[in-house]
């Protein structure tokens, strides 16, 4: 009957006059399992009590995984700030300081502020008059001494006429007569035993000179090492109020507090980076002098977290979660042709923003970038984050990278992903079960029910007043509802892919808007339907135009034998529609094999391939169980160019086979859906709606003669919600929908011959389908017997001598 083709939401059920008058929804509707599983998840702050969220797109996961992980941050207290600090002992090596929510900020500010400062006071106190007094007192002295040794060697050389001389490449010794340095030539005129008492003279003084000057270099280091010394008491009495202040501020926090003396030491044995030239310049117009000077980069804070405006635990969202998003990452900077980086150039990642909070990704894009899995795992089984570069670690490139120290992970990760991926790697990998140990598994429908019917309806309410669009008459509520049912392809439940709903509430705004409506009514709802059709049918309506044109052979009047209207459903994208196909079936005498043409040409998928199987087995228990099944059979779905899987058409392919066998024509009006199995027994199918609509266009384009109709399996009838104008052919009777139950009804209907049912004596009535195929197929064994003995006969014959 009509009634059982579709089931309308009956508008007076509401109360509303628009959806304007309805509260928002809170939570999501039908989602009751994954609400349990989310709320148990959140709360349980184990190790390893990380989320899987599994379930259909459009579904309202992310929605709801971010509503409730807001609500649950909002009402924690925000986790700890994180920076990177140098490790002045090995530099290689980062050191990282926890700090209150805030405090990183705030250390930041002081360490600049300070290093700004210092800037200035050193070398002021470099300049001041009491350091260079205090200075020149120690070069006098070595001056002072250097000049006291020279001059007694001098005196000593005197009283020898002798001369001390400084020539470029240091002091010399020379004979002297009458005030004057004898030349060389002078001196070789002088007698042999005069010259050799000069020479002796002068060597005696070469090695008093050379033993004073080895004492020199002790000496200068003994200066050096005064000077520094001065340098650092200079340093420390500018600085050391300065620091001091800042520690005073971070006493409460030992690793900060501890940092802070290793970098007043540091400061103190490095006291050139403040007076370099690079420093000496004015500060910029900001007050501050550039941020990549040497100074700046070796003792500034690099805040990697910073909390100083959250006001609960962090709920990040990471759309592109590669590796280095994840862990983080470690920068490089050129310097004269090479590549160099510092403890500065550590950036954070997804990981050190959600740490203390929750951290949502979505599985598919985090299984899809290298390394990103593998990163995640060891974090989370570590329980603390290290940046590590992956070009470092597979030796890739041979710079100078960094080995920061590790920071403590406390982290709730909530994956977002299709079931497949689930299951997958809960087969696949060892590690998955251990660290997430919660699925929250989203329903893909729920009941209709006149509670949720109204619960569905609030939904609308809320999902138009959160964008802003216009409010819903209650009759276009009853035309989303029943839509929703189309889109769950039963009329007892309602779609939960919730984003197909509010997809068609925005388009049907824009079409009110387009007519200057105030209000959605059901027809702007049902442009919307119709318009989203419209958008995606192409290929249907040029599949339907090659059958009316007769490209593609398919009857929808007449009688033939062993050939029958399948219906098949072709996806594309988004968009699912019906095709029939013609199937035929040939017999002949055989061996009791039923020929899958599609399978053995490879366009037959396993599900198709064991629908034909059963065809045998059905054949042979109900009409051959005392004679062996001697006949050869062959079925194809005719123009087909492209793989056939399910076994929807299974039905079909055996009508055809009966239909041959009993050499009784088959009605071309009709086509049939529907598996069968080995009893006999129709069973139920997908896509009913479409594949009945498919074939009702082909046989409306050509004219409704109402002999027309689709048989359907007993068990779709509850999942029939056909267009309107299918439902008003049915009513006027011009197209009819049978369900049947067993293969003895469908035969009936699609030949107008009674199928039989076996008597007391197990025997089929005369004049029935069964009774003309049991006796097809017990000629097709007694012919193969027959012809079995002439060959044995013949055989015999050969061997006499």
């Amino acid at each position: 009957p009509s009634e059982a083709l579709y089931r309308a939401c009956d508008v007076r059920a509401f109360s509303f006059e628009t959806t304007a008058e309805l509260e928002d929804l809170t939570g999501i509707l039908g989602q009751e399992r994954a609400v349990e599983a989310i709320q148990f998840g959140i709360g349980l702050g184990r190790d390893g009590y990380n989320l899987f969220v599994l379930g259909a797109p459009g579904t309202g996961r992310h929605t709801l995984v971010r509503d409730f992980l807001e609500k649950k941050g909002s009402q924690a207290p925000a986790p700890p700030d994180w920076c990177y600090v140098n490790n002045f002992e090995d530099p290689n090596k980062p050191n990282a300081l926890e700090l209150p929510a805030g405090r990183a900020g705030k250390l930041r500010e002081d360490v600049a502020k300070l290093l700004e400062e210092l800037h200035t006071a050193i070398p002021a106190a470099f300049e001041s008059e009491d350091y260079r007094t205090r200075r020149q007192a120690v070069e006098e002295e070595f001056k002072e001494y250097q000049g006291r040794m020279l001059g007694e060697i001098q005196s000593r050389a005197q009283e020898q006429g002798i001369a001390l001389v400084r020539t470029p490449v240091g002091f010399a010794f020379a004979p002297v007569r009458e005030g004057e340095v004898i030349n060389p030539d002078d001196f070789q005129r002088l007698p042999e035993d005069e010259r050799q008492r000069v020479q002796e003279i002068i060597q005696g003084l070469e090695k008093e000179l050379r033993s004073a000057m080895q004492g020199v270099p002790k000496l200068v280091r003994e200066v050096r090492e005064r000077v520094r010394t001065l340098d650092r008491e200079t340093t420390m009495f500018a600085v050391g109020s300065l620091i001091d202040d800042v520690i005073a501020a971070y006493e409460d926090f030992d690793k900060v507090a501890a940092h802070l003396r290793s970098m007043q030491a540091d400061i103190v044995e490095n006291v050139e980076l403040f007076l370099g030239p690079g420093d000496q310049g004015p500060p910029s117009l900001t007050g501050r002098r550039a941020a990549d000077s040497p100074a700046v980069r070796r003792y500034t804070v690099n805040v990697v977290v910073d909390h100083n405006d959250s006001n609960g635990a962090p709920v990040v969202f990471e759309d592109h979660p590669t590796y280095q998003n994840l862990v983080g990452r470690i920068e490089h900077r050129a310097e004269m042709g090479a590549l160099v980086t510092d403890f500065s150039l550590i950036k954070s990642g997804a990981l050190h923003r959600a740490n203390g909070g929750f951290l949502v990704l979505d599985a598919r894009k985090l299984l899809a970038q290298p390394f990103a899995w593998g990163g995640l795992k060891q974090a989370l089984t570590a329980n603390q984050i290290r940046i590590e570069s992956l070009g470092q670690a597979f030796s890739l490139v041979s710079t100078v990278s960094l080995e920061p120290e590790p920071i403590p992970l406390g982290v709730k990760v909530v994956l977002i992903g299709e079931r497949m991926l689930y299951y997958l790697l809960q087969a696949h990998d060892p590690e998955f079960s251990n660290l997430f140990k919660v699925a929250a598994d989203f329903e893909d429908q729920t009941e209709r029910s006149e509670v949720n019917d109204q619960l569905f309806a609030r939904l609308i309410a809320t999902l138009s007043r959160r964008e802003e669009l216009r409010a819903l008459d209650r009759s276009a509520v009853a035309r989303l509802i029943e839509q929703s049912a189309r889109a769950a392809a039963d009329t007892e439940k309602l779609s939960m892919r919730i984003r197909s709903t509010a997809d068609l509430v925005r388009e049907a705004d824009y079409w009110a808007a387009q007519t200057g409506k105030e209000v959605i009514g059901v027809g702007e709802v049902q442009r919307a339907i119709d318009g989203k059709i419209r958008r995606s049918n192409r290929i249907e309506e040029r599949m339907r135009e090659e059958i009316l044109r007769d490209t593609i052979l398919i009857d929808t009047d007449g009688e033939k034998v062993g050939q029958i209207n399948g219906l098949s459903v072709i996806q594309v994208g988004g968009y699912a529609f019906g095709r029939p196909s013609r199937i035929t079936a040939r017999l002949r005498m055989g061996a009791g094999k039923v020929l899958d043409i599609e399978r053995e040409v490879d366009l037959g998928g396993p599900l198709h391939s064991k629908g034909v199987l059963i065809l045998s087995s059905f054949l042979g228990a109900r009409y051959a169980s005392d004679h062996p099944l001697a006949l050869a059979a062959s079925l194809v779905f005719e123009q087909s160019y492209g793989g056939v899987e399910g076994d929807s058409a299974s039905s079909a392919e055996l009508y055809a086979l009966l239909s041959a066998l009993a050499r009784a024509p088959i009605k071309q009006s009709l086509a049939v859906t529907g598996s069968v199995n080995q009893h006999g027994e129709i069973q139920a199918i997908g896509g009913v709606n479409e594949k009945i609509e498919g074939f009702f266009d082909v046989c409306e384009a050509r004219g409704l003669t109402g002999y027309q109709g689709v048989l359907i399996p007993a068990s779709n009838v509850k999942h029939l919600m056909l267009r309107r104008d299918v439902v008003e052919a049915a009513e006027a009777g011009r197209f009819q929908i049978y369900p049947v139950e067993t293969v003895d009804q469908g035969i009936e209907i699609l030949t107008d011959v009674p199928a039989g049912g076996r008597d007391a004596e197990g025997a089929f009535p005369e004049k029935t389908i069964n009774r003309r195929v049991e006796r097809r197929l017990i000629e097709f064994a007694e012919k193969r017997r027959r012809f079995a003995g002439a060959g044995a006969q013949n055989k015999n014959n050969d061997e006499k001598p």
